[in-house]
């Protein structure tokens, strides 16, 4: 009878498994395969420690779905690991403790002579990640219970700026804290999507360095994102920046009393292949740009037209008319079957539509391209380049086009 996987090896066949599908770098690869998971998971079977999965370590106590805290998804950390490029002998801030995991990690990029400090608004979850790293070896860690929005400037500046949780905007204290020349990386969220983006300081400004798709758990303490319901069941809702104007009544009684249309774009996909650059292209010059949410009961209803991504769809809207991104299954072409289009309610149903198979085609012109980002403070006068601006409380965010990833 065969024995079941020692940990070691199901560490190393996970980052095996990573690296088949995510870039690493050999500093982060080897922090991957030193630092145990599985001892910042107390109580969780190792064949579930070393998926590639996020694990929830605490449940949200105002009831909400997402967990208050959790473990991220290995391959996602990785990655953003790699975006943070911590060098020998930095001094590191995290934002959201989480397991401790993490600030493990941390530990081993930077080595004996760098410091980590680790923080979280949450009392519980700060003890964790204390108690894991103590037992774990990572005395050396600074971890404080504090809120992630004002960060811990005692311990400023930082080489490196690392978020574990999602934030809709910057927070002004965090430009005192990071150093000329350092690096921030964050899970941000503009126009209902979100992409962990690297960041490096000069001045007054932060240039973006790449970006990739991920998804987090929300930061406490900003509420720029609402959510309004387009139907009594609350089946149907559009995710919007606090800028953006949704008549919940008026879109409620378009997709009610007005029948649908289609309208396809000449892009088609894979069955494997990512379309998410069509949202983030559409947030680069198009305010109309929010998320759609469709339930399963929804869509088992056939409440609206068949979707893309029934969870997380792009969507314009305009007054009292949407259009959202569907895709299509044409057996024309073996390799590339489905065929992305919009589709559309109200009384401009016709020319949102049009507008959104124009983002479409946008994106297929250069389907790797992703924008460049300049995120400057709300209060300064610095001048806006070229490009698209979305205004947040404390933060302006310039997007545009001409980067190209491999």
């Amino acid at each position: 009878m065969s024995q079941p996987p020692t940990a070691d090896e199901l560490r190393n066949r996970l980052v095996d498994e990573i690296l088949q599908h995510t870039r690493l770098t050999a500093d982060v690869e080897r922090a991957l395969r030193t630092v145990h998971r599985e001892a910042f998971l107390p109580g969780i079977e190792l064949e579930e420690a070393y998926a590639d999965q996020a694990v929830s370590i605490k449940d949200n106590p105002l009831g909400d779905p997402l967990p208050l805290s959790c473990a991220s998804v290995p391959s996602v950390v990785g990655m953003m690991l790699r975006q943070l490029d911590v060098q020998s002998g930095d001094s590191i801030l995290e934002i959201g403790a989480g397991t401790g995991y993490n600030a493990a990690l941390l530990a081993e990029l930077t080595g004996t002579n760098g410091h980590v400090t680790s923080i979280d608004v949450d009392s519980d979850v700060a003890l964790h990640a204390r108690t894991m790293l103590d037992r774990a070896g990572y005395q050396h860690v600074h971890v404080m219970e504090r809120d992630g929005l004002i960060g811990a400037p005692e311990n400023s500046p930082y080489d490196r700026m690392l978020a574990a949780v999602g934030l809709w905007d910057v927070p002004a204290a965090w430009w005192e804290q990071l150093g000329e020349g350092g690096r921030l990386v964050l899970p941000l969220r503009w126009r209902g999507q979100t992409r962990s983006v690297a960041l490096t300081r000069r001045g007054d400004t932060l240039l973006s360095e790449e970006m990739e798709l991920c998804g987090f758990v929300p930061i406490i303490g900003q509420d720029g994102e609402k959510t309004t319901a387009l139907n009594a069941d609350d089946t149907i809702r559009v995710i919007h920046d606090e800028d953006q104007a949704v008549d919940a009544d008026a879109l409620g009684d378009s997709l009610s009393n007005t029948t649908g249309i289609e309208v396809m774009s000449e892009q088609r996909i894979g069955g494997e292949e990512s379309f998410d650059g069509v949202w983030l292209r559409a947030t680069a010059g198009d305010d109309r740009v929010c998320r759609l949410q469709v339930m399963p009961d929804a869509v088992a209803q056939e409440l609206v037209l068949r979707l893309a991504l029934p969870v997380r769809s792009p969507v314009l809207v305009d007054g009292d008319s949407l259009a959202y991104l569907i895709v299509r299954r044409e057996g024309v072409s073996p390799a590339r079957p489905h065929r992305l289009g919009a589709a559309a309610y109200g009384p401009n149903a016709e020319k949102l539509a049009q507008d959104l198979v124009a983002h479409i085609e946008s994106w297929g012109a250069a389907r790797t391209a992703v924008p460049h980002l300049t995120i400057t403070p709300a209060k300064t006068d610095v001048a806006a380049g070229p490009g698209h601006v979305i205004s947040k409380p404390e933060s302006r965010l310039t997007l545009t086009y001409g980067l190209t990833r491999d």
